[in-house]
Protein backbone atom coordinates (compact mmCIF):
# COMPACT_ATOMS: atom_id res chain seq x y z
CA UNK A 1 0.00 0.00 0.00
CA UNK A 2 1.38 3.38 -1.25
CA UNK A 3 1.83 6.61 1.13
CA UNK A 4 -0.96 8.39 -0.84
CA UNK A 5 -3.61 5.49 -0.10
CA UNK A 6 -2.56 5.07 3.77
CA UNK A 7 -3.64 8.82 4.04
CA UNK A 8 -6.64 10.20 5.15
CA UNK A 9 -7.78 12.97 2.93
CA UNK A 10 -9.82 14.22 5.96
CA UNK A 11 -7.32 14.72 8.37
CA UNK A 12 -4.17 17.12 7.69
CA UNK A 13 -2.73 16.13 10.89
CA UNK A 14 -3.18 12.79 10.48
CA UNK A 15 -1.10 12.69 6.99
CA UNK A 16 1.67 15.34 8.39
CA UNK A 17 2.00 12.53 10.87
CA UNK A 18 1.84 9.50 8.06
CA UNK A 19 4.63 11.58 6.17
CA UNK A 20 6.74 12.25 9.07
CA UNK A 21 7.03 8.79 9.28
CA UNK A 22 8.52 8.30 6.12
CA UNK A 23 12.37 8.55 6.15
CA UNK A 24 13.00 8.52 3.04
CA UNK A 25 14.61 11.53 0.80
CA UNK A 26 12.41 13.14 -1.33
CA UNK A 27 13.15 16.28 -4.30
CA UNK A 28 11.36 18.45 -4.39
CA UNK A 29 10.09 19.43 -8.12
CA UNK A 30 7.99 21.75 -10.25
CA UNK A 31 6.82 21.69 -13.85
CA UNK A 32 4.89 23.41 -16.41
CA UNK A 33 3.89 22.90 -20.16
CA UNK A 34 1.32 25.11 -22.06
CA UNK A 35 0.50 22.21 -25.11
CA UNK A 36 -3.16 21.22 -25.82
CA UNK A 37 -4.57 18.48 -24.16
CA UNK A 38 -7.72 17.02 -25.92
CA UNK A 39 -9.18 14.63 -23.10
CA UNK A 40 -8.10 16.10 -18.95
CA UNK A 41 -9.56 13.41 -17.05
CA UNK A 42 -8.00 10.86 -18.87
CA UNK A 43 -4.58 12.25 -18.63
CA UNK A 44 -5.75 12.83 -14.88
CA UNK A 45 -6.04 9.37 -14.50
CA UNK A 46 -3.19 8.35 -16.03
CA UNK A 47 -1.15 10.66 -13.83
CA UNK A 48 -2.74 9.47 -10.60
CA UNK A 49 -2.19 5.60 -11.30
CA UNK A 50 1.03 6.19 -12.25
CA UNK A 51 2.46 8.70 -9.12
CA UNK A 52 0.64 7.02 -7.03
CA UNK A 53 2.11 3.94 -8.02
CA UNK A 54 5.96 6.04 -7.04
CA UNK A 55 4.47 7.59 -4.00
CA UNK A 56 4.45 10.75 -5.55
CA UNK A 57 2.59 13.78 -3.23
CA UNK A 58 2.08 17.36 -4.12
CA UNK A 59 -0.48 19.32 -5.94
CA UNK A 60 -0.92 19.13 -9.55
CA UNK A 61 -3.34 21.38 -12.17
CA UNK A 62 -4.53 20.05 -15.58
CA UNK A 63 -6.39 21.76 -18.33
CA UNK A 64 -7.54 21.47 -21.91
CA UNK A 65 -4.25 24.39 -22.29
CA UNK A 66 -1.54 21.96 -20.58
CA UNK A 67 -0.41 21.18 -17.12
CA UNK A 68 1.53 22.82 -13.76
CA UNK A 69 2.78 20.01 -11.34
CA UNK A 70 4.55 21.19 -8.05
CA UNK A 71 5.67 18.25 -5.89
CA UNK A 72 7.73 15.69 -4.64
CA UNK A 73 9.42 12.09 -5.49
CA UNK A 74 11.68 9.73 -3.17
CA UNK A 75 14.67 9.66 -4.27
CA UNK A 76 14.56 6.01 -4.65
CA UNK A 77 12.06 6.33 -7.33
CA UNK A 78 13.13 9.43 -9.27
CA UNK A 79 14.79 7.78 -12.49
CA UNK A 80 11.34 5.86 -13.00
CA UNK A 81 9.74 8.69 -12.71
CA UNK A 82 11.62 10.62 -14.97
CA UNK A 83 11.84 7.99 -17.38
CA UNK A 84 8.33 8.03 -17.31
CA UNK A 85 7.35 11.63 -17.93
CA UNK A 86 9.50 12.27 -20.66
CA UNK A 87 7.59 9.03 -22.42
CA UNK A 88 4.21 11.17 -22.21
CA UNK A 89 3.87 12.71 -25.27
CA UNK A 90 2.69 15.57 -23.53
CA UNK A 91 5.20 15.84 -21.72
CA UNK A 92 8.53 14.80 -23.49
CA UNK A 93 11.45 17.35 -22.72
CA UNK A 94 9.68 19.36 -20.03
CA UNK A 95 12.72 20.51 -18.14
CA UNK A 96 12.21 20.29 -14.03
CA UNK A 97 13.00 23.10 -11.65
CA UNK A 98 14.65 21.36 -8.40
CA UNK A 99 14.21 22.93 -5.20
CA UNK A 100 16.57 25.72 -4.59
CA UNK A 101 16.21 24.56 -0.70
CA UNK A 102 15.28 21.27 0.65
CA UNK A 103 13.58 21.48 4.11
CA UNK A 104 13.84 18.98 6.91
CA UNK A 105 9.89 18.39 6.15
CA UNK A 106 7.83 17.17 3.46
CA UNK A 107 6.86 20.17 1.66
CA UNK A 108 3.67 18.18 0.50
CA UNK A 109 1.48 16.09 2.38
CA UNK A 110 -0.89 14.23 -0.51
CA UNK A 111 -1.36 13.60 -4.13
CA UNK A 112 -3.65 15.93 -5.55
CA UNK A 113 -4.28 16.14 -9.38
CA UNK A 114 -7.06 18.42 -10.43
CA UNK A 115 -8.79 19.72 -13.82
CA UNK A 116 -9.19 23.32 -13.89
CA UNK A 117 -10.09 25.53 -16.71
CA UNK A 118 -6.48 27.01 -16.81
CA UNK A 119 -3.45 26.04 -15.64
CA UNK A 120 -2.87 29.15 -14.23
CA UNK A 121 -6.52 31.54 -13.67
CA UNK A 122 -6.26 34.40 -15.71
CA UNK A 123 -9.91 35.79 -15.91
CA UNK A 124 -8.87 36.41 -19.72
CA UNK A 125 -11.90 36.07 -22.11
CA UNK A 126 -10.30 37.00 -25.26
CA UNK A 127 -10.96 34.14 -27.71
CA UNK A 128 -7.99 35.84 -29.64
CA UNK A 129 -5.28 35.46 -27.63
CA UNK A 130 -2.59 33.28 -28.68
CA UNK A 131 -1.29 31.99 -25.04
CA UNK A 132 1.31 30.61 -27.15
CA UNK A 133 2.67 33.71 -28.67
CA UNK A 134 5.11 34.25 -25.93
CA UNK A 135 8.28 36.36 -25.48
CA UNK A 136 11.68 34.83 -26.26
CA UNK A 137 13.18 33.26 -22.72
CA UNK A 138 16.31 35.11 -20.77
CA UNK A 139 18.96 33.15 -18.93
CA UNK A 140 20.27 34.48 -15.85
CA UNK A 141 22.88 36.38 -16.79
CA UNK A 142 20.70 38.12 -19.71
CA UNK A 143 18.08 38.94 -16.55
CA UNK A 144 21.42 40.50 -14.81
CA UNK A 145 22.20 42.61 -17.98
CA UNK A 146 18.58 43.72 -18.30
CA UNK A 147 18.64 44.56 -14.06
CA UNK A 148 21.69 46.93 -15.05
CA UNK A 149 20.45 48.28 -18.28
CA UNK A 150 18.98 51.44 -17.55
CA UNK A 151 16.57 51.36 -20.38
CA UNK A 152 15.32 47.82 -19.50
CA UNK A 153 12.00 47.75 -17.56
CA UNK A 154 11.79 44.68 -15.05
CA UNK A 155 8.26 43.27 -14.14
CA UNK A 156 7.47 41.16 -11.41
CA UNK A 157 4.42 38.98 -12.40
CA UNK A 158 3.76 37.69 -8.90
CA UNK A 159 1.52 38.70 -5.94
CA UNK A 160 2.21 41.50 -3.31
CA UNK A 161 3.05 38.86 -0.63
CA UNK A 162 5.41 37.08 -2.39
CA UNK A 163 7.44 40.48 -3.67
CA UNK A 164 7.18 41.75 -0.59
CA UNK A 165 9.95 39.35 0.79
CA UNK A 166 11.74 38.92 -2.23
CA UNK A 167 12.36 40.49 -5.95
CA UNK A 168 15.09 41.66 -8.32
CA UNK A 169 16.62 44.63 -8.58
CA UNK A 170 14.56 47.79 -10.09
CA UNK A 171 12.25 45.53 -10.46
CA UNK A 172 8.50 47.12 -10.44
CA UNK A 173 6.08 45.00 -7.85
CA UNK A 174 2.06 45.62 -8.70
CA UNK A 175 0.28 45.94 -6.03
CA UNK A 176 -2.09 42.97 -6.49
CA UNK A 177 -2.71 39.79 -4.97
CA UNK A 178 -3.59 38.04 -7.43
CA UNK A 179 -2.21 37.14 -11.28
CA UNK A 180 -5.73 37.57 -12.71
CA UNK A 181 -5.42 41.43 -11.45
CA UNK A 182 -2.09 41.63 -12.52
CA UNK A 183 -3.08 40.47 -16.13
CA UNK A 184 -5.78 43.11 -15.77
CA UNK A 185 -3.64 46.17 -15.33
CA UNK A 186 -0.26 45.32 -16.31
CA UNK A 187 -1.11 47.04 -19.74
CA UNK A 188 -1.91 49.74 -18.88
CA UNK A 189 0.29 50.19 -16.06
CA UNK A 190 2.99 50.00 -18.24
CA UNK A 191 1.60 52.08 -21.09
CA UNK A 192 5.13 54.08 -21.36
CA UNK A 193 7.00 51.22 -21.38
CA UNK A 194 5.45 49.62 -24.66
CA UNK A 195 8.52 50.34 -26.80
CA UNK A 196 11.31 49.40 -24.45
CA UNK A 197 12.91 46.56 -23.46
CA UNK A 198 10.70 44.39 -20.86
CA UNK A 199 11.47 41.10 -19.14
CA UNK A 200 9.12 39.37 -16.92
CA UNK A 201 10.23 37.13 -14.24
CA UNK A 202 7.86 34.71 -11.82
CA UNK A 203 8.69 31.73 -9.30
CA UNK A 204 8.97 29.11 -11.57
CA UNK A 205 8.35 30.64 -15.26
CA UNK A 206 4.59 30.08 -15.80
CA UNK A 207 2.79 33.21 -14.94
CA UNK A 208 5.21 35.31 -16.23
CA UNK A 209 5.35 32.77 -19.84
CA UNK A 210 1.39 33.51 -19.88
CA UNK A 211 2.38 37.36 -19.53
CA UNK A 212 4.66 38.06 -22.01
CA UNK A 213 1.92 36.32 -24.48
CA UNK A 214 -0.30 38.33 -22.90
CA UNK A 215 1.76 41.78 -23.42
CA UNK A 216 2.23 40.98 -26.95
CA UNK A 217 -1.14 40.47 -27.64
CA UNK A 218 -1.41 44.45 -26.33
CA UNK A 219 1.01 45.78 -29.00
CA UNK A 220 4.12 45.28 -26.51
CA UNK A 221 7.34 45.18 -29.05
CA UNK A 222 9.61 43.34 -27.31
CA UNK A 223 8.62 41.29 -24.16
CA UNK A 224 11.48 38.24 -23.05
CA UNK A 225 10.64 36.44 -19.31
CA UNK A 226 12.64 34.62 -17.48
CA UNK A 227 13.45 31.10 -18.21
CA UNK A 228 12.62 28.90 -15.12
CA UNK A 229 11.65 31.49 -13.18
CA UNK A 230 13.29 32.74 -9.88
CA UNK A 231 14.28 28.57 -8.87
CA UNK A 232 16.23 28.25 -12.06
CA UNK A 233 17.82 31.64 -12.14
CA UNK A 234 19.24 30.45 -8.76
CA UNK A 235 20.85 27.45 -9.74
CA UNK A 236 22.47 29.56 -12.78
CA UNK A 237 23.70 31.72 -10.94
CA UNK A 238 25.30 29.16 -8.43
CA UNK A 239 26.49 27.02 -11.04
CA UNK A 240 27.80 29.46 -13.36
CA UNK A 241 29.19 31.76 -10.56
CA UNK A 242 27.26 35.02 -11.60
CA UNK A 243 26.12 38.00 -9.46
CA UNK A 244 22.87 37.37 -7.32
CA UNK A 245 20.54 40.63 -8.53
CA UNK A 246 17.99 39.00 -6.75
CA UNK A 247 17.11 40.43 -3.09
CA UNK A 248 15.73 38.37 -0.16
CA UNK A 249 13.53 35.37 -0.41
CA UNK A 250 11.47 33.27 -3.43
CA UNK A 251 8.09 32.59 -1.43
CA UNK A 252 7.11 29.07 -2.75
CA UNK A 253 3.58 27.39 -2.59
CA UNK A 254 4.14 24.41 -0.49
CA UNK A 255 4.71 23.85 3.54
CA UNK A 256 8.30 25.55 3.05
CA UNK A 257 6.58 28.86 2.07
CA UNK A 258 9.91 30.00 0.92
CA UNK A 259 13.69 29.70 -0.24
CA UNK A 260 16.69 31.83 0.83
CA UNK A 261 17.74 33.51 -2.50
CA UNK A 262 19.89 36.29 -1.28
CA UNK A 263 21.19 37.57 2.29
CA UNK A 264 19.01 40.40 2.76
CA UNK A 265 15.81 40.71 4.71
CA UNK A 266 14.17 43.21 2.59
CA UNK A 267 10.44 43.09 4.79
CA UNK A 268 9.66 43.39 8.23
CA UNK A 269 7.01 41.40 10.52
CA UNK A 270 3.64 42.04 10.07
CA UNK A 271 2.72 41.98 13.74
CA UNK A 272 5.21 44.00 15.44
CA UNK A 273 6.38 45.93 12.33
CA UNK A 274 9.53 46.90 13.91
CA UNK A 275 11.87 43.50 13.30
CA UNK A 276 13.25 42.19 9.81
CA UNK A 277 11.54 39.55 8.99
CA UNK A 278 10.59 37.56 5.68
CA UNK A 279 9.24 34.00 7.33
CA UNK A 280 5.98 33.49 6.18
CA UNK A 281 3.10 31.53 8.86
CA UNK A 282 -0.34 30.84 8.41
CA UNK A 283 -2.51 31.63 11.18
CA UNK A 284 -3.48 29.04 13.67
CA UNK A 285 -7.16 29.83 13.28
CA UNK A 286 -8.04 27.71 11.01
CA UNK A 287 -11.41 29.60 9.73
CA UNK A 288 -8.81 32.35 9.42
CA UNK A 289 -6.07 30.64 8.32
CA UNK A 290 -4.28 34.04 7.18
CA UNK A 291 -0.82 34.51 5.62
CA UNK A 292 1.53 36.59 7.49
CA UNK A 293 4.78 37.51 8.23
CA UNK A 294 5.71 36.92 11.94
CA UNK A 295 9.44 37.17 13.78
CA UNK A 296 9.84 34.61 16.66
CA UNK A 297 8.96 36.97 19.35
CA UNK A 298 5.50 37.94 18.03
CA UNK A 299 4.72 34.41 17.18
CA UNK A 300 5.88 33.23 20.65
CA UNK A 301 4.04 35.93 22.08
CA UNK A 302 0.54 35.83 19.89
CA UNK A 303 1.10 31.95 19.94
CA UNK A 304 0.47 31.51 16.59
CA UNK A 305 -1.81 33.76 15.72
CA UNK A 306 -2.17 37.15 13.60
CA UNK A 307 -4.58 38.86 15.72
CA UNK A 308 -5.89 38.79 19.32
CA UNK A 309 -9.51 38.36 18.09
CA UNK A 310 -8.12 34.99 16.45
CA UNK A 311 -6.58 33.92 19.77
CA UNK A 312 -9.97 34.49 21.55
CA UNK A 313 -12.26 32.98 18.77
CA UNK A 314 -9.87 29.67 18.67
CA UNK A 315 -10.90 28.93 22.27
CA UNK A 316 -14.77 28.78 21.43
CA UNK A 317 -16.58 25.51 21.06
CA UNK A 318 -16.48 23.41 17.57
CA UNK A 319 -20.05 23.90 17.41
CA UNK A 320 -19.75 27.97 17.82
CA UNK A 321 -16.92 28.30 15.07
CA UNK A 322 -18.49 26.38 12.36
CA UNK A 323 -21.04 28.97 12.79
CA UNK A 324 -19.03 31.68 12.69
CA UNK A 325 -17.37 30.82 9.81
CA UNK A 326 -19.38 31.63 7.15
CA UNK A 327 -19.31 35.13 8.87
CA UNK A 328 -15.91 35.63 9.58
CA UNK A 329 -15.07 36.77 6.02
CA UNK A 330 -16.22 39.79 6.78
CA UNK A 331 -14.27 40.64 9.20
CA UNK A 332 -10.97 39.53 7.14
CA UNK A 333 -12.35 42.22 4.58
CA UNK A 334 -12.11 44.88 6.74
CA UNK A 335 -8.44 44.33 8.20
CA UNK A 336 -5.05 45.15 7.13
CA UNK A 337 -4.25 44.05 3.32
CA UNK A 338 -1.67 41.83 4.38
CA UNK A 339 -4.15 40.21 6.66
CA UNK A 340 -7.01 39.74 3.34
CA UNK A 341 -4.27 37.74 1.92
CA UNK A 342 -4.54 33.73 1.83
CA UNK A 343 -2.58 31.19 0.09
CA UNK A 344 -5.16 29.74 -2.17
CA UNK A 345 -3.85 26.02 -3.09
Amino acid sequence: MTLAERTDPTSRAERRRQVAMDKRPRTTVSFYRYVQIADPEAFRRRLLDKWSELDCLGRIYVAHEGINAQMNVPDMYWDQFDAWVQNQPELAGVPYKKAVEEADFSSFYKLTIKIRPKIVADGLDDKSFDVTNTGAYLTAEEMNQYVEDPDAVIVDMRNNYESEVGHFEKAITPNVVTFRDELKKTPEMLGEYKDKKVALYCTGGIRCEKASAWLKHNGFKDVRHLKGGIIDYAHQVQQKGLENKFKGKNFVFDERLGERIGDEIISNCHLCKKVKCDTHHHCKNQICHTLFIGCDDCIKKKQGYCSLVCRQVDKLPTHTKKTLAKYYNLYIRKRKPFEKTRLVA
